[in-house]
């Protein structure tokens, strides 16, 4: 087993920790901040071998009021295929978090996931970006896209905060950005996959159907979802940090009217932002890809500082060995809920799924986890191999791990 060391707070976010949390409780923005940026290192940083891809924003974007939270016009990053993949695309949604009030949007846009002013020039393609077939052998000739995340409510916002100069137009930018890339050949696709980590896995199950939906049906499109499997959870405490969070997200950047009727005219908005209640009624094929102990949530939704002030769950949540058996079965519990979750997704033969029992988060962006000789199996089969496996309809794939501690190939995130 690999163990990643994560700092998800560093000395200076320790002497802010009174600022990190928000009024629902949610350890945003600045713990959350150093999570993510950690999870960016792989594509921030370059060496000899480097696949470095430079920033494009989007012509016409801000007279069409696609922008980021601050105004400034949102940005993608494409490297060309060639070969037999020059007509087939991937297009990668990135993650990082939302914002759920006025306090966290507005900090949220002096980053790089609230304006491109501060975003990367170039980012290292790698993982299901990599254009080595040694390295992404289902994907590595095909047009590949990542799609800078800037608005804070995963690409499904509509609203504008005039006094805080707060915009909200995740699915305008979303809209654009298909604009854009089906000027730029994705029109003419043989075969097209949307994908997303993290709050951009949950975008591309939003999305879905809408991408499907830009194509001819002679182009074939399936959809994956990497770790954007966010559940409804109590945490440690009893409360449900992720469902204030979202309610948040939702009334403040004005969601819902871009959520799925099917759901809304069941369920309350907040409700219909948690994927359990979405994913078995796509229509496109998709693959769900998550860790059944997912790093992020653990961290942020299910032991938060704020839900254990006495730091009984401190030891537990930095080392597993160092968890009783009630802890474990807390997690064991939270598994069962995702394996639940997905119980009548996995049904359908045309959708796949790879539940591995790690503590990890985003597992096709960052190579060791996606392919290498080392990288996490499920039946001996590597991440990279079983979403191909499943797209190219070679075999089904329903790879659902055994309970933890059972499975010796994960890469495991030691939360600090």
């Amino acid at each position: 087993m690999k163990w990643y060391l994560l700092w998800v707070l560093s000395l200076w976010c320790v002497s802010l920790i009174g600022l990190s949390r928000s009024e629902y409780g949610f350890e945003e923005p600045i713990a959350e901040e150093s999570f993510l940026s950690y999870l960016d290192e792989e594509a921030v940083s370059s060496g000899a071998n480097s696949l470095m891809v430079p920033l494009t924003l989007i012509p016409g974007a801000v007279s069409k009021g696609a922008v980021c939270l601050d105004g400034t016009p949102p940005g993608y990053h494409m490297h060309r295929g060639f070969g037999s993949g020059a007509n087939n695309w991937v297009i990668h949604l990135e993650g990082g978090g939302w914002c759920n009030n006025i306090r966290t949007c507005v900090f949220r846009k002096t980053t790089r996931r609230g304006s491109s002013k501060f975003m990367e020039k170039q980012l290292n393609f790698t993982g299901i970006l990599s254009n080595k077939p040694e390295e992404n052998p289902g994907f590595y000739n095909w047009n590949r896209v990542r799609v800078r995340y800037c608005d804070g409510a995963s690409f499904a916002g509509e609203g504008y905060d005039e006094a805080n100069q707060l915009y909200f137009r995740g699915q305008r930018i979303w809209s654009a950005t298909m604009e854009e890339l089906m000027s730029k050949g994705m029109r003419n696709a043989n075969q097209a996959l949307l994908s997303g980590c993290s709050a951009g896995g949950l975008a591309s199950i939003f999305h879905c159907d809408e991408f499907k939906a830009l194509f001819p049906g002679t182009t074939e499109v399936k959809c994956l979802s990497d770790a954007g499997l966010f559940l409804d959870a109590t945490n440690v405490a009893g409360g449900r940090t992720l469902r204030e969070m979202y309610e948040g997200v939702v009334t403040l950047q004005g969601v819902q009217k871009n959520l799925p009727s099917s759901c809304t005219s069941q369920k309350d908005p907040t409700s219909c932002f948690f994927p359990h209640n979405l994913v078995s009624n796509i229509k496109t094929p998709m693959f769900l890809l998550n860790a059944a102990y997912d790093a992020w949530q653990v961290d942020q939704s299910l032991i938060p500082s704020i839900a254990d002030p006495h730091g009984l769950w401190h030891d537990c949540k930095v080392d597993r060995r160092h968890c009783n058996a009630s802890q474990i079965k807390y997690f064991q519990d939270f598994r069962n809920q995702m394996l639940n979750a997905v119980e009548v997704f996995s049904q359908s033969n045309r959708n796949g799924l790879f539940i591995n029992s790690c503590f990890a988060h985003c597992q096709s962006e960052m190579q060791p986890t996606w392919y290498e000789n080392d990288s996490p199996r499920v039946g001996n089969k590597a991440v990279a191999v079983s979403v191909a496996d499943w797209f190219f309809d070679r075999k089904p794939v329903k790879a659902i791990d055994c309970p933890y501690p059972c499975d010796k190939t994960c890469h495991d995130l030691v939360l600090k």
